[in-house]
């Protein structure tokens, strides 16, 4: 039988063969890249003398096909799972993890690469170069290189456990997910809820064989609405109990185990290499160099965000007991109320500007803006192939109509999509013997879907979601390295968000709202008044969702810098990481680390920190925008040439000096978040 995965792709820009490809193809695949990829390294291995280019560029390209097999796979996985594909990845992940450290322990290996780190000074390598070289020295030590043969049996041992052990938490959380739903029979019941809302509740209730009902989930098109604008305060208490016991609940699906498991073995992994902890391993390779950098920039941003948060709470208490008699807010209540007042402050809310925001429109817009900045154009290509009827594919040409990219988009929610939004690659881009590989980039978001009434509109916050992921797209698009591994995103995990964050700033910006902001009926253009009351609304509550963001962080690498005999009792554990955070009445039966899925599933352990410290950059980035104009050519080009597109080819410091002359201030992101005086 052949195997599409093993054969050269015959589709545009060869890209992945969705069409053809089946369950029961990437298991004997992954065997057969690994097969391939071992021989590549055997060839490696065998020479007499081991330079740049035939040790360090070889292993830089061998495993390609491998690449490219687990990226298709790993997507799907998180996009369009089954049960089938599910049991395929408990397969397939153990082989991976074996893989990675046949390569990353094989001594012979490690000779031919410390001998060519230990001529680096007379190689008269480029910056680039030097930085894949000293990348690949470092990989090898930080996997265990220099272990004695027991030390690297263990090793071994922990990194497949791993890779289980986050499948799993990954799975129990999209099966919690997906096996709640909140019915509704009485319409007095909807009361508060938008009608687009209610009639995606009653779709979903037709969906699963309940006509004449409504359904409420707790994706996120559902579940943030209903407790946005839900009236009845005992069904918003259970669906906010619902969302945030998920996994805890003492059944097959509970992952308190598996993140006691998961942090002892990190743990273990950690000081095996000499580390004090995994959030000191980890942290080796980030801008902020170890947990002392990352909890002094935390609890600085939690002094100057506190009081203001404090403030915010109070303010909503009083407002919640003025309205409604309120005695006291809960946490149920916070999105409720906080709609309410917002309204009443700014005189805007989501359901006065979600008829501005249609996707497409703004799909476009999103398009237009990256045209005007960087020169690209977006062109829907049918031909090529995609995983689902609802994901959309172009191909992104530059202004002369050379290929820059494909981009795929794919918006809706799904029973085998996991919730929230992320940007993915099927292929990175490199510099080949051939030429130029282009990259092939993905979108992923949930967004609520088209109703029989009404295309499917956006909330202003889904808004800068979409910039936000685009951001992501972009680095991935507009990268321009030699090495795939240095190359888009693959950059320190606190400069990644970069990219992505200072994207969402053109969304407050009259200039770019031009391009796409049309009320869907009228055709009318969002108004000044609207924009102006939207940019005052900006910084509502920004004290509380900053404090919001520190306690994850605080949470993070508590569980990353500390003893797993302090993980005895999970929920004793977060409450006490995220004790100086609360700012309302903590839920005794709530519970988030399980299914804290960035730490525990995602890339994200040690690193959430980032979102925050990303943050400052972009807002500092922004600023030289909004001086020199948001559409500024030199700008933009500085922008594209300096971080979109030198990818980790040197430290990130560099690169950002390179494009702003100077290092980032953090009174940019005080100011933007109306927690310092502007100047």
């Amino acid at each position: 039988m052949i195997n599409p995965l093993l054969e050269i792709f015959q589709t545009p820009f060869q890209t992945p063969p969705f069409g053809q490809i089946k369950d029961e193809h990437f298991l004997p695949a992954v065997m057969e890249a690994i097969r391939e990829a071992k021989e590549e390294i055997s060839q490696i291995k065998s020479q007499d003398h081991p330079n740049f280019e035939n040790t360090i560029e070889a292993l830089e390209s061998a495993g390609s096909r491998l690449a490219q097999v687990s990226a298709i796979f790993f997507n799907l996985n998180a996009a369009e799972t089954t049960d089938a594909i599910q049991q395929i990845a408990k397969e397939i992940s153990p082989l991976l993890s074996e893989y990675g450290n046949d390569i990353l322990l094989d001594e012979a290996l490690f000779e031919k690469v410390e001998a060519v780190y230990r001529q680096r000074a007379t190689l008269e390598l480029d910056e680039e170069q030097a930085t894949l070289l000293e990348k690949t020295f470092k990989s090898f030590i930080r996997n265990g290189a220099k272990l004695s043969a027991t030390e690297k049996v263990r090793l071994r041992e922990i990194d497949q456990a791993l890779s289980k052990m986050g499948l799993q938490f990954g799975e129990n959380v999209l099966k919690e997910t997906n096996r709640y739903e909140l019915v509704i029979e009485h319409e007095e019941d909807l009361k508060g809820l938008p009608a687009n809302i209610i009639e995606a509740a009653a779709q979903t209730a037709i969906e699963r064989d309940k006509e004449g009902k409504w359904i409420f989930t707790l994706a996120f098109p559902s579940y943030v609405p209903f407790m946005t604008y839900s009236e009845n305060r005992g069904l918003r208490r259970e669906l906010f109990l619902a969302y945030n016991t998920k996994c805890c609940k003492g059944d097959e699906l509970d992952n308190r185990g598996i993140i006691q498991s998961i942090i002892r073995l990190k743990n273990e992994r950690a000081k095996l290499l000499g580390y004090p902890s995994y959030a000191d391993f980890v942290l080796e390779e980030r801008m902020a160099s170890g947990p002392e950098q990352v909890l002094a920039f935390l609890h600085e941003l939690l002094e100057k965000s506190k009081p203001k948060a404090e403030e915010e709470v109070k303010e909503l208490a009083q407002f919640a007991q003025e309205l409604d008699g309120l005695e006291q807010l809960e946490k149920w209540d916070f999105a409720y109320y906080a709609e309410k007042l917002k309204k009443q402050k700014f005189e805007v809310d989501d359901e006065l500007l979600k008829p501005y925001f249609e996707l497409e429109n703004t799909v476009r817009g999103v398009f237009a803006t990256a045209n005007r900045l960087f020169g690209l154009v977006f062109e829907k290509n049918e031909a090529i192939p995609v995983y689902h009827p609802e994901v959309n594919a172009y191909q992104v040409k530059d202004l002369t109509g050379n290929h820059v990219a494909v981009l795929y988009t794919d918006f809706y929610p799904r029973a085998g999509k996991r919730n929230g939004a992320w940007m993915t690659s099927y292929r990175g881009q490199r510099k080949t013997a051939t030429g130029d590989q282009r990259p092939f980039v993905s979108i992923v978001c949930n967004f609520s879907r088209p109703t029989k009434t009404k295309p499917s509109l956006l909330t202003f916050n889904e808004v800068t979601t979409l910039f936000h992921e685009f951001g992501h797209a972009l680095h991935g698009m507009l990268a321009n390295g030699k090495y795939e591994s240095l190359s888009g995103t693959s950059v320190f995990w606190d400069f990644v968000e970069l990219p992505s964050q200072i994207f969402e700033n053109w969304c407050y910006e009259r200039e770019c709202l031009d391009l796409f902001a049309t009320h869907y009926e009228t055709g009318e253009k969002i108004p000044d008044s609207l924009i102006e009351r939207l940019k005052l609304a900006a910084n509502f509550h920004q004290g509380y969702q900053t404090v919001r963001q520190i306690s994850f962080g605080l949470l993070d690498m508590a569980y990353h810098s500390s003893s797993p005999n302090d993980l005895i009792d999970i929920v004793a554990f977060e409450k006490s990481s995220m004790a100086k955070t609360e700012l309302l009445p903590a839920v005794a039966e709530t519970l988030m680390s399980t299914s804290f899925s960035h730490i525990f599933q995602g890339g994200y352990a040690a690193g959430y920190y980032s979102y925050k410290w990303a943050e400052v950059l972009d807002a500092d980035a922004f600023e030289l925008f909004v001086e020199k104009g948001i559409f500024d050519p030199e700008t933009a080009s500085a922008f594209k040439e300096h971080i979109l597109g030198a990818g980790g080819r040197i430290h990130p410091t560099i690169l950002y000096r390179r494009f702003r002359g100077r290092d980032p201030k953090p009174e940019a992101l005080l100011r933007r978040a109306g927690l310092l005086a502007t100047s």
